[in-house]
């Protein structure tokens, strides 16, 4: 009797498995009716590749060796800073909008609205494809508006009809497409005539962020995953060169990876009234979203008084470097207190399980800092240059595809202008 039950659970739950994995979109989306201009289809071609959680130094640390060479060929920053707060959301749609977090609304992995009454979060799907969460043009949006085609092989915030606009080519973030059938994708899309080619393509790997939160950024299944990235942009970019088209690339990251105290974590301060505030899930930082403004400053003073391991911060006095204060919140989707854990401590909030590498602290540490390298007929050659913010690579990608920036972005041109080759 035991075991019949026991062959029944193991059906059931291999059933389950096999629906999850049927119910996940594995299907090229194309929007119907679009074409480039003739004046967008002389434009030249960018590839935007972000590999999550690709720090600033895995190249050199994990001898990336396609990397190395392209990026000596073409410009390397000796890093890119992430917004705050340095997390995958947040700093993806930074990227593509020039806009940082509390400008364009993705101010966590997880956060709560007020004025909805609902949380966002990363692994809810339907919030991630309601467009009313993003704010800000992303480039395919901007791309798509003055008749130029993109494509996106994976982005945040590219499932979503932004101001009703998402890529002409796109899919639905899923892990089952072989990465060697996305690159012949990126192919085929270049071979389209020219007045359906895409001129802007994102790419998106996720391998090595998921090996540094399980084992860290100084395992053995990191390195894997660094030359797993490494040989599969080398394949990518033999492939896109022997179509003999005006194509540049940039590759880049979110964030970057430290390693963390995952058995003694610190759980929610006694003084936070679970009947008074709102938590939602977090590690690297935690919003306390206030039901009656009259309990934000006592509630204050109380973990000020009781805080260790931790800073307690009123989102009206937070850095300014963060720009990420209440004045700086245009959605009012920032928590009324903010607790930020000192590395290496996080928080463990009802997870149950805190991976052993982590992200989402302060900018300004290093081990937060992404890569950023750029090579191809569009670039200059042989460069070395400082480290800089990432909302500054937007507006570079929109001079090189003479694209109209139409939005006052937070991302200045003169920062990275000198990249550009003349």
């Amino acid at each position: 009797m035991l075991l019949h039950r026991n062959t029944k659970l193991i059906l059931l739950i291999v059933v389950f498995a096999a629906k999850s994995v049927i119910a996940q979109d594995t299907a090229q989306h194309i929007i119907p009716g679009r074409f480039n201009s003739v004046e967008q289809q002389t434009k030249p071609y960018i590839i935007l590749i972000s590999a999550d959680g690709f720090r600033y130094d895995l190249a050199e640390k994990y001898n990336a060796v396609n990397l190395l060479r392209l990026r000596s060929e073409g410009v390397n920053a000796a890093y890119m800073q992430p917004s705050y707060p340095s997390l995958t959301f947040p700093n993806h749609y930074s990227i593509i909008t020039g806009l940082y977090p509390s400008h364009h609304g993705i101010v966590d992995n997880t956060f709560y609205d007020k004025q909805k009454n609902e949380t966002y979060a990363i692994r809810n799907k339907k919030a991630v494809g309601d467009s009313s969460w993003y704010g800000g043009t992303p480039l395919w949006v901007l791309a798509e508006k003055q008749q130029m085609v993109t494509a996106s092989f994976y982005w945040v915030a590219s499932e979503s009809a932004i101001q009703g606009i998402r890529p002409t080519y796109y899919y639905v973030f899923n892990d089952l497409i072989p990465i060697d059938q996305r690159i012949e994708t990126v192919k085929n899309w270049l071979q389209l005539p020219g007045d359906r080619r895409p001129h802007f393509i994102t790419f998106y790997f996720p391998q090595v962020d998921h090996q540094e939160h399980s084992f860290g950024p100084d395992s053995k299944e990191a390195e894997e995953a660094v030359h797993l990235i490494d040989e599969s942009v080398g394949k990518l970019v033999r492939t896109v060169d022997s179509l003999g088209l005006n194509v540049s690339f940039i590759f880049l990251a979110d964030h970057g990876m430290i390693k963390v105290d995952n058995k003694n974590t610190l759980s929610l301060p006694a003084a936070v009234d679970t009947n008074k505030f709102i938590v939602p899930f977090g590690a690297a930082l935690l919003h306390l979203y206030a039901k009656d403004k009259k309990d934000i400053q006592p509630t204050y003073q109380a973990l000020k008084s009781e805080a260790k391991d931790y800073d307690v911060y009123l989102a009206s006095k937070m850095p300014k470097r963060w720009h990420y204060s209440k004045k700086d919140d245009r959605y009012d989707r920032i928590g009324d207190i903010i607790l930020v854990p000192h590395l290496p401590k996080v928080f463990n909030i009802g997870n149950g399980h805190v991976p052993i590498g982590e992200h989402g602290f302060d900018p300004a540490i290093p081990e937060m800092r992404a890569s950023f390298y750029a090579w191809g007929p569009a670039f200059q050659k042989h460069r070395t240059i400082e480290g800089f913010e990432n909302v500054n690579v937007y507006p570079v990608i929109a001079k090189i595809l003479g694209l109209e920036v139409t939005d006052k972005i937070d991302g200045k041109l003169k920062v990275l202008h000198s990249i550009i080759r003349k």
